[in-house]
């Protein structure tokens, strides 16, 4: 590692005003305000088990509802650890977590491929945890994705609750990161990848 992986990226739009910043060799330092408590809660899991410090500030049209809110904190974070992690040189490229919270258990797998791509197969058993709409946990992911780069596999394996089936989610996606973004010793100054790009 020879520079800070950070960056901060600010998106505004006639539906939503937010900055987000990185750092990706962090502690899990956070500071969130979007509006949405839960969602807070969810982002904090990411910062904590992925120790990626994490400062996101969402103003959105919360009067109609928090999908855009939500969706666009995934598209700017996204674009955040795009900038961040830069070409990927010397990164382990690959990560997968199993996460359990009592009764629920949730698989992850990431890959920064390059090349954006999510399967998603969480059968909540409600639709609304507090404020937060559990369809927005697939948009928040998709909007990663899709500006992050990365093919995500998330499979939550089993659950009847669904505030731990969504913790589990985002606890899982953390640890993924993580794996994902460290220095692999063996492969340093390399590109994880035949292609010699990613």
């Amino acid at each position: 590692m020879t520079t800070p992986r950070t960056a901060t990226i600010s998106r505004n739009t006639a539906e939503t005003q937010i900055t987000v910043s990185v750092n990706l060799d962090g502690t899990g330092a956070a500071n969130f305000n979007t509006g949405i408590g839960f969602f807070d809660h969810m982002l904090d899991q990411i910062a904590r088990h992925g120790l990626i410090d994490l400062d996101i500030v969402a103003k959105g049209d919360l009067h109609i509802d928090g999908h855009h809110t939500v969706e666009d904190v995934g598209i700017t974070l996204g674009q955040a650890v795009a900038k961040a992690v830069g070409d990927k040189t010397g990164i382990r490229r690959y990560g997968h977590a199993y996460v359990p919270l009592d009764e629920a258990l949730s698989r992850v797998v990431i890959d920064f491929s390059g090349r954006p791509g999510l399967v998603m197969n969480v059968p909540f058993k409600s639709g609304v945890i507090g404020a937060f709409d559990t369809q927005l946990a697939h948009e928040f992911f998709q909007g990663f994705c899709n500006h992050a780069f990365v093919t995500l596999h998330i499979d939550n394996l089993k659950g009847e609750n669904a505030h731990h089936q969504c913790e589990t989610v985002f606890k899982a996606f953390a640890r993924a990161l993580r794996m994902a973004l460290e220095f692999d010793a063996r492969s340093a100054g390399m590109i994880p990848s035949t292609k010699g790009s990613l």
